[in-house]
């Protein structure tokens, strides 16, 4: 509410303007009752307006007011009006002039206020003591304005290059974040190309033991069969992924088997013998998952471990656990390192990547400190028909 309100009266510079001049008008009102100062009333609330009124559009069009405001007050001093409450609106528009525009055009601004100055000491009659006391209080006055005025000029600018560097810095990071996301999903479709390349050189085998095996056994044909059937749906859900991912055409280069959840157990003992105690606990009955789920599980993993290896600090532990549930298996990589102490150089795109191999199979994952210290992820992965 209270930051809405801003962004409207952001939009409103007249009426703020209005605003803070009212206070310089409140403090003018006496003279107009009490006939003070003496001089008319007619020429106090014109000399007054003249000074006042213009200060609305002070940000609107500062160097107009600027003027307008300077001119009031030399036709004051020339006409031998003694200096008024309204007079400070002088300094207002000097401040004004010298925050919102460059050095020389602030300069020019403090010359001209200081030639008024030396105007209202000579023109007002008083001894040579007096005058010498008026002459160095408005010159200090002036000089404090202006200073005053610089110095929120250079504090705004070093605002606005800390705004310009944060939405620098915050393109570069969405640069580089769709630079990894593109990188990883490119690494998933080699590996899903590998995988499909995998599943149809079994269909080639099998058909060809099917053709041989129909005329001999025929229950061993059938078998065939059926592996070719089973073996098609989950290289037809593989491919459907691999065209989902795939961005541009690439060279996927020789085939290499690719990791599942049977490579578990070697990974964690790699990790372990890295020096990172690990425990592996698994919870329920594996389904027949497909090759590219296998690989993602896998995947996932892998990357926590990584993770927590590169981040977790001296004497971490982890714990990973896999849960296979009846449409979905969970994998959970929690550890007791820094958690959301732990240093980050903004490089990494480890938590991107294990989000776009769950976003292939309608999975999600989840990564944050823990409350009680260290780091979780929490993966699920929907184990569907391939089909």
């Amino acid at each position: 509410m209270v930051g809405r309100m801003w962004e409207w009266l952001r939009g409103k510079t007249p009426l703020v303007d209005a605003f803070l001049m009212a206070p310089l008008a409140l403090f003018s009102l006496p003279g107009v009752l009490g006939g003070a100062y003496g001089v008319p009333v007619v020429t106090y609330v014109a000399v007054t307006a003249g000074l006042l009124l213009p200060l609305v559009l002070r940000r609107t069009w500062p160097r107009p007011v600027f003027v307008a405001v300077v001119l009031v007050a030399g036709v004051q001093c020339l006409a031998g009006i003694v200096p008024l409450p309204a007079n400070i609106a002088v300094l207002t528009v000097l401040y004004t002039v010298t925050a919102g525009f460059t050095l020389r055009w602030g300069v020019a601004a403090a010359v001209v206020v200081e030639v008024g100055a030396v105007m209202a000491t000579f023109r007002y009659p008083s001894g040579a003591e007096d005058r010498q006391i008026t002459f160095a209080m408005l010159t200090v006055v002036t000089a404090g304005v202006w200073l005053l005025g610089l110095h929120m000029r250079t504090r705004r600018a070093y605002l606005r290059s800390l705004e310009e560097r944060a939405e620098r810095l915050e393109r570069e990071r969405d640069a580089e974040v769709k630079v990894a996301m593109a990188a990883e999903r490119a690494s998933i479709a080699r590996e899903l190309h590998d995988v499909v390349a995998h599943n149809v050189s079994v269909i080639v085998v099998q058909a060809d033991g099917a053709s041989y095996a129909i005329e001999h056994d025929v229950g061993r044909a059938r078998q065939a069969l059926e592996a070719i059937s089973t073996t098609g749906r989950y290289a037809l859900g593989e491919m459907r992924r691999l065209l989902g991912v795939l961005r541009e055409d690439d060279d996927a280069g020789a085939y290499a088997p690719q990791p599942g959840v049977a490579e578990l157990d070697d990974l964690v003992g790699q990790v372990r013998a890295s020096g990172l105690p690990v425990t592996f606990e698994v919870d329920g009955m594996p389904p027949g998952l497909s090759e590219g789920r296998q690989l993602t599980v896998f995947r996932i993993v892998q990357e926590a471990l990584t993770n927590t290896l590169k981040h977790g600090g001296p004497r971490v532990s982890a714990t990973v656990r896999l849960r296979y549930g009846g449409d979905a298996v969970e994998i959970r990589v929690d550890d007791d390192g820094r958690g959301a102490a732990a240093s980050d150089d903004g490089r990494g795109h480890g938590l991107v990547g294990m989000r776009e191999r769950a976003a292939v199979y309608g999975g999600t994952v989840r990564a944050a400190p823990r409350a009680g210290g260290g780091f979780g992820v929490l993966a699920r992965i929907p184990t569907g028909d391939d089909e």
